[in-house]
């Protein structure tokens, strides 16, 4: 009897809720559209809806619930995926300025002419940039970024600067250098030589005149020519000396010219599996280019009795590959294994500026670090490795350099000197 009771009050609600449902009003809101569906089709795939699937609304009391559109959006592409509208920056305050440059602190506008050097220089497209460079050394990266402005621009005939009366002294004084010299090509002897012992000091030390430098371990020193040619000849007849350059370059005044020796060296950096390949995987090949590369950017004073240089080292050697086993399971070897390797790199950087007089010569310790010409670190005997590991190679790193005097004499040369043409117009805005 309970069971029939409770079967009945069952049937009854069920009855009730049907009832309810079919009498109710609709809640007041949009009712979604079925052709908001092919719409969102003709955004995604560019196939126009038919008239079968743009059937009327359900209820035509209901709003029409459409697509969202986006500005300029092109049509057959989807909205959801083109860019979103600029946002208004409410917190970002820009004002078109005063309309003329400030000069709190006696800026002024110069315009160097700087043609007579640029035009004479053929072997880069833009001369003026060693220009812009070598003033940024002199007077630092930071004043032409903060407080009091500052402004630095060069083109292929002018350059110029607005920048205190203080700083302009220091870029004249920089142009002048440049443009007097009319981009004169000179022969400097740049010698990049390795000894394997640096015992070399003991017997050159009394010749050596020590100069100041700012890298942690490195040395330097000034000699005579004729010191210098007695140092380099007990040098070379050494059983471990080693030199890696040509011995002359030529370099226009200002421009700099890089000596390198530099070697790909492959590895396999990692395995991608591939059903297609016969041994289940693809190897992906690495390259590391290993060797030295210096760079070498001399500047001469007015005079010509001086030579200011920037030279930067930089030596990439690697000293071993670490192989790494990984497990590259397929369905006919579930136990096969890849071997990728790892390098074991060691680097050597070094950048710094000198000046030292035309008449000496300039030589650099750079300490004892990693060869600069690429060599196999596994040493062989007949042809066969050694069993025992060894050590990567290393050597005491020598740089000497020596001015040669310009290409080609030219009588007056000094005398007939170009200064730099300075105007002190402000541009018109």
């Amino acid at each position: 009897m309970w069971a029939r009771f409770f079967f009945t009050a069952f049937i009854f609600s069920v009855t009730t809720v049907q009832t309810w449902a079919q009498t109710t009003p609709a809640a007041p809101g949009p009712t979604p559209d079925p052709a908001w569906r092919p719409a969102a089709l003709v955004a995604d795939n560019g196939v126009a809806p038919t008239a079968a699937t743009t059937s009327a609304p359900l209820s035509p009391a209901a709003p029409a619930f459409t697509t969202p559109t986006v500005p300029n959006a092109a049509q057959g592409v989807n909205p959801f995926l083109a860019p979103p509208p600029a946002v208004a920056r409410r917190s970002l305050r820009v004002t078109a300025g005063s309309g003329t440059l400030p000069n709190e602190q006696g800026q002024v506008w110069r315009e160097y002419d700087i043609s007579p050097y640029t035009a004479r220089v053929t072997t880069t497209k833009r001369p003026e940039q060693a220009i812009v460079d070598w003033i940024l050394r002199e007077t630092g990266y930071e004043i032409w970024h903060n407080e009091p402005l500052g402004i630095l621009s060069a083109s292929p005939r002018t350059l110029r600067v607005y920048h205190t009366p203080q700083i302009q002294a220091v870029v004249a004084d920089i142009v002048d250098r440049f443009v007097s010299s009319e981009a004169e090509t000179r022969t400097f002897s740049l010698r990049i030589v390795t000894i394997d012992n640096p015992n070399w000091r003991v017997t050159a030390h009394r010749t050596l005149r020590p100069i100041p430098t700012q890298t942690p371990g490195v040395s330097a020193w000034l000699l005579p020519k004729e010191d210098a040619a007695v140092l380099l000849g007990s040098l070379q007849r050494r059983s471990d000396y080693r030199e890696h350059s040509s011995p002359h370059l030529l370099v226009n005044n200002g421009q700099a010219t890089v000596v390198s020796a530099l070697r790909g060296r492959p590895f396999i950096r990692d395995v991608n599996p591939r059903s297609g390949a016969w041994q289940g995987y693809d190897n992906l090949p690495g390259q590391i280019d290993e060797g030295f590369s210096l760079e070498f950017n001399p500047l001469l004073s007015t005079d010509r009795r001086s030579i200011e240089a920037m030279i930067k080292c930089q030596i990439d050697q690697v000293e071993k590959l670490v192989p790494v086993m990984l497990e590259v399971p397929t369905q006919t070897s579930p136990r096969q294994r890849a071997r990728v390797e790892v390098p074991q790199m060691s680097y050597f950087r070094f950048g710094e500026r000198f000046r030292w007089p035309t008449d000496q010569v300039l030589l650099l310790g750079l300490g004892i670090v990693a060869l600069p010409v690429p060599v196999d670190s596994t040493p062989t005997v007949a042809g066969l490795p050694l069993p025992f590991p060894t050590s990567p190679p290393r050597a005491d790193l020598l740089v000497i350099i020596e001015s040669k005097g310009p290409v080609a004499e030219t009588p007056g040369a000094a005398s007939a000197a170009i200064r730099p043409s300075v105007t002190g117009q402000l541009p018109r805005r």
